[in-house]
Order: C-alpha cells, then structure tokens, then sequence
C-alpha cells in the first residue's frame, strides 16, 4: 500500500518526543507538511529539525503552544489556519492512590488529555466539513477500556476520549472528514520508562523490568511486550490517508490484543 499524503498539513498535538514525534514523522515520511507542536518552543524547535533531518526533504516546521488552554489553542490557530490532519495525541499520565488524586488533579487529567482535543476539534472541524476532506484522530489508551488500579484518573480520560471520538464522527457525518480514536498499548518510550521503574525493582536492567512490568501489571497483552512509538505512527498514517475513506466512528486498536477487553 502507497499512501501519498503530498498536499496535506497535519497538526500533531504534544509532538515534540515520544508517540507523537513518531507520528509525526510518519506523516512527514508520508509528504504531508507537519507542524510539531509542545508547550516549550526551543523543544519543538529542536524536534522539528530532528524530523527534518530524519526525513529529507520534508517540510516540518514547530508550533509552541499549550494546547490545554485557550489561549495557547487560538495561538496554533493564528499559526496554522489550515489543518486537514488533526492527531490528538497530547496526554499526561503517572500513577496515583486513587484515595489520594485530589480535585485539581482530577481536573487537570480532563483539561489536558479530554478538553484540549475537543477545543482543537471545534476550531479545526468546521474548516474541513467546508472543503470535504478531513482527519481527525485522538490518541486514547489500553487504560480505557482496561482501567489500571493505580491509574484511574488517567484511564477516566482516555475513555472518555473514545465517547468525544464517536460523537464527533457522527457530528462529521457524510461530510468526507474522518474521526476515529486509536488505542494504543504500554508503549516504549522515556516517560513509559520512569513510569515502569517507578512499579518495579531500579535495579532491575530495562529488559527484565519491562517483562517484568508486563507480567504483574499488563499481564493481558498477547504481544507480551512494550509497543514501540513506530508501531503507533503506522496506524495513525493509514487513518490519515485516503484508503481509509471508509473507517470512521472507530475505535482502532494497536494495544498487543488485550484478552480482556470489551472491544471486538
């Protein structure tokens, strides 16, 4: 399959490490013009030349902003009136005594993983019903349909990501955009490997720690390990295109098939 996204600009929300810069240099592989975007503009500066030296001849360029706020979300805006491929992959995560995750807390889970990307669908939506093509996607979790004790404020915002991805396929309904929510497994980057030798022995080298974190605390992946960020990047890219005209109001799994899941 040749995917060609030549003629398309694509905003990749908290794309300046991780699961996000992966995607967006798919994109970027893909020939879309991709816009990097993170709170901190020498980071985003620094990871849009990484992607332009990774991908030559890509048209990569950084976009600061906090997306979790209004302001930052009209400041992307004023920078990139034109999206035809909006990934909302922006998201916080750590673990937590449930008993102990105050209000704030809480609320900060909804404002930074569930509210900027329907801030930025809202802005972005209307633009591309009008020219009849469009993509938006939202990066949900595993944790959403299998709520992690020790993450519960964090699985609350990834399922709801899922319902504000179906009601806003049906809000795009027969217009040519696309909203589909992927749901992405423990996947292997920086962050995910503080998190996981913050649940088992430091000592432990990163191999053993990770079989390790699977087996007591992910024990229902089939795939038995930790999903790499690229792995991610390739379902969002196909999502992104055109042979996937068809697939909307989805919910697309790359989590290493859960066995417990609710999802067909």
């Amino acid at each position: 399959m040749h995917i060609d996204l030549t003629g398309r600009t694509a905003l990749v929300t908290g794309s300046t490490q991780g699961i996000g810069e992966a995607i967006a240099a798919g994109l970027a592989g893909a020939g879309a013009r991709v816009a990097v975007n993170g709170r901190d503009a020498r980071r985003a500066e620094e990871s849009a030349a990484r992607l332009a030296e990774r991908v030559p001849g890509s048209d990569v360029l950084p976009v600061a902003a906090d997306v979790s706020t209004e302001e930052g979300a009209s400041r992307v805006v004023d920078a990139l009136p034109r999206v035809d491929i909006l990934v909302n992959n922006l998201g916080i995560f750590g673990s937590a005594d449930p008993l102990e995750i105050t209000d704030d807390e809480w609320r900060r889970y909804f404002e930074v993983n569930v509210l900027a990307a329907v801030r930025l669908t809202r802005l972005y939506l209307p633009g591309m019903t009008e020219r009849g093509w469009g993509r938006i996607q939202y990066i949900a979790s595993d944790s959403a349909v299998v709520v992690p004790a020790e993450m519960i404020h964090y699985g609350m915002s990834k399922t709801a990501l899922l319902a504000v991805g179906r009601g806003f396929a049906k809000t795009a309904a027969g217009t040519g955009v696309t909203v589909n929510s992927v749901i992405a497994g423990p996947t292997h980057t920086g962050g995910v490997e503080d998190f996981v030798y913050g649940l088992v022995d430091r000592d432990l080298p990163w191999d053993e720690a990770q079989r390790a974190f699977m087996r007591e605390y992910r024990p229902q992946s089939l795939l038995q390990r930790l999903i790499e960020p690229e792995e991610i990047a390739h379902m969002v890219v196909y999502l992104s295109s055109d042979q996937a005209s068809a697939t909307t109001g989805g919910a697309l799994r790359v989590d290493g098939g859960y066995v417990d899941s609710i999802l067909p």
